[in-house]
């Protein structure tokens, strides 16, 4: 009895003790992402301009933001926006350096897109179909099409 309580007892200060790791370390790389998005930014006023690059850059940063405050409200990862990351990190890449770039390469990129967006599909998709117990009907993980005609 007595060595179940001790278990217990370890196993909750355990979860605590990962729990506050993952709080501090959210706020680290949410700081990490601001400061970051603000020194680029700051950058780009002083420079007068912004490119197309420097535009795709701030969606990157919003969009790793918007991960950490779904961690943070939710303890999930939010696949979809790495999937999201992913994409507009490559449509960068390929925005900036296209000229560069042999067609094989070009091609290469491009079918990493494609196969990326066909991930978002399927993810939505399954989580459409297959929702987690205690989403609730916002998540934005689901279809908004689907909703309407499947629910």
């Amino acid at each position: 009895m007595a060595r179940q309580d001790l278990k217990g007892t370890l196993d909750r200060i355990g979860n605590e003790l990962v729990r506050g790791f993952q709080i501090v370390a959210l706020f680290v790389i949410g700081g990490t992402i601001v400061w970051s998005a603000g020194t680029d930014y700051l950058r780009m006023m002083s420079g007068g301009h912004a490119r197309l690059d420097d535009i795709l850059l701030l969606f990157i940063y919003l969009e790793l933001g918007t991960i950490v405050g779904i961690y943070f409200k939710t303890d999930r990862l939010p696949v979809l926006f790495l999937l999201y990351v992913a994409i507009t990190a490559l449509t960068r890449f390929l925005a900036v350096d296209v000229k560069d770039l042999s067609m094989e390469s070009v091609l290469v990129v491009t079918g990493a897109i494609f196969v990326l967006t066909l991930a978002v599909l399927v993810v939505q998709i399954g989580a459409a179909k297959f929702p987690m117990p205690g989403d609730s009907r916002n998540s934005p993980a689901r279809i908004d099409a689907g909703q309407a005609t499947h629910d």
